[in-house]
């Protein structure tokens, strides 16, 4: 079945037809390591990733490419008008740019681990590229699209005619939302910067291109060179969150088309907006949290991951505490049921005989057609929970028992939310309520709240279970 994406510079839905076909290659925008990483950063990573995971899913290889901006994020072209965010982040911490970098992207990186996301290929930093970067603005220099100024590169956005193609802004507009920034060293206001000096910078270079003076490269150009040396001069998939259409990813186009003479992404992918409580997360409103800030309210990567992607991509997404007790619930109705597979499948004398076959065809076409169609995981998870359904209604048998986990270790091998295959054990046979008060009676205990946990356990006892602990943790048993 064809895989359709809503294509952000055509603005329709597209089947995916890679350059080199059975091959997809695809860069994601990936961290600027000054601060910790938030939740509304990894709704866009962990996007990529179900991306990427249900392509490989559909027989492609790809080939997946997520930088790390560990210098020259200017929103703004003027230092004088914006502070770079790592040398803002220094500033602050008393660190240096080197070490503050350092010690988030480690941070980020143990954060894709906790959240399950499957490791991009190249994960290659800013700094480490400056040379191809340096190529790319002599070229551009080159060829009459950039100009130099005092030491600084500007892309000329009147010699690309195409300029705002992506964003759909027209002349007008760019030029409004450039007057922020006014400067006259520019011959337009909308031109931005492929290189900059300053002599406070910190995380500076000799100019890695004819004629340059020592200084470090603007965030724009630092894609293009990364792309382009990983995937090559074209590529298949681009994604990022909606706030980097424009600028970043609108001067990603006009940059890298001028300097190669061809057409750069095929299709362009964003994901919208993650929203918290209804409202834009922010710090001042009370609700931006990182993500070591929801595990530490006792949450697990599995229920956070669910959490992210359970909305589709185009969609908002509206991020509560609630959300998180939902995902709860909903991880542990698939896990209860995969376990009585479990042991159906691996206790034949008390197996039933119901077949199951109809039912798993029924599901694995409706997820493959949800995920198709431009990457659908609200209607994924719908197919999947109503397989659920089906399989707590019947007595399989042992080889539909069989088939039907093959059928649960797809759906987690796409969306990574539900976790592996459980150990069968009397816990799955109790009421997802009691599963769900045995996991509160937990976090109660590590908070040593001993009044709130023994609460919990007279409650699961007067329901007719008994809390059995074990080498791997407790489990539930009737009494």
């Amino acid at each position: 079945m064809p895989i359709r994406l809503h294509n952000s510079l055509t603005r329709r839905l597209e089947e995916l037809r890679p350059l080199q076909p059975g091959k997809v290659t695809m860069y994601h925008c990936g961290p600027t390591v000054y601060s910790s990483p938030h939740i509304g950063n990894f709704r866009s990573f962990l996007f990529a990733d179900v991306l990427r995971r249900f392509i490989e899913d559909q027989g492609s290889q790809v080939i997946q490419v997520m930088n790390v901006t560990d210098v020259g994020h200017l929103t703004q072209d003027d230092v004088e008008q914006g502070e770079d965010k790592m040398e803002a982040a220094s500033r602050k911490a008393g660190k240096t740019a080197w070490e503050i970098a350092a010690h988030y992207e480690r941070e980020f990186h143990d954060c894709q681990q906790k959240l399950f996301v499957r490791l991009p290929h190249h994960m290659p930093r800013a700094t480490d590229f400056i040379p191809q970067m340096g190529a790319i603005i002599d070229d551009l220099l080159a060829k009459g699209f950039a100009y130099q100024v005092n030491g600084d590169v500007y892309f000329e956005i009147a010699k690309f005619p195409a300029y705002g193609k992506l964003s759909g802004k027209v002349i007008d507009e760019l030029e409004e939302g450039a007057r922020v920034a006014v400067n006259a060293d520019k011959k337009d206001p909308r031109d931005f910067a492929l290189w900059k000096t300053d002599a406070k910078h910190q995380m500076q270079w000799d100019a890695p291109f004819r004629s340059g003076a020592r200084g470090f490269p603007g965030w724009h150009i630092e894609c293009s060179a990364m792309s382009m040396h990983y995937l090559g001069s074209q590529i298949d998939i681009h994604t990022g969150g909606e706030d980097n259409i424009f600028p970043h990813h609108e001067c990603e186009i006009a940059q890298t088309e001028a300097h190669t003479q061809r057409p750069f992404v095929q299709i362009w992918l964003h994901a919208r907006h993650l929203l918290v409580d209804g409202q834009k997360m922010s710090k001042s409103l009370g609700n931006f949290f990182t993500v070591q800030q929801i595990l530490d309210k006792g949450y697990s990567g599995l229920e956070l991951r669910y959490a992210l992607i359970r909305v589709q991509y185009q969609k908002p997404l509206n991020f509560t505490l609630k959300g998180l007790d939902e995902a709860r619930a909903s991880i542990a109705r698939v896990q209860a049921a995969r376990q009585r597979l479990v042991r159906v499948r691996d206790a034949a004398d008390r197996a039933g005989a119901e077949d199951l076959d109809a039912a798993i065809a029924q599901a694995n076409a409706q997820f493959t057609l949800a995920m198709s169609e431009d990457l659908n995981v609200s209607e994924a998870l719908a197919a999947a929970f109503d397989f659920v359904g089906v399989c707590n209604r019947v007595q399989p048998s042992v080889a539909s028992a069989s088939h039907a986990l093959a059928l649960f270790a797809r759906f987690e091998d796409v969306l990574a939310c539900f976790g592996g295959e459980p150990v069968a054990d009397a816990t799955s046979e109790a009421p997802v309520a009691l599963q769900e008060l045995l996991h509160k009676r937990q976090q109660a205990k590590k908070g040593k709240d001993w009044a709130t946990a023994d609460a919990m356990r007279d409650e699961i006892a007067s329901a007719g279970w008994k809390i059995v602990d074990t080498a791997i943790g407790p489990r539930l048993e009737r009494s």
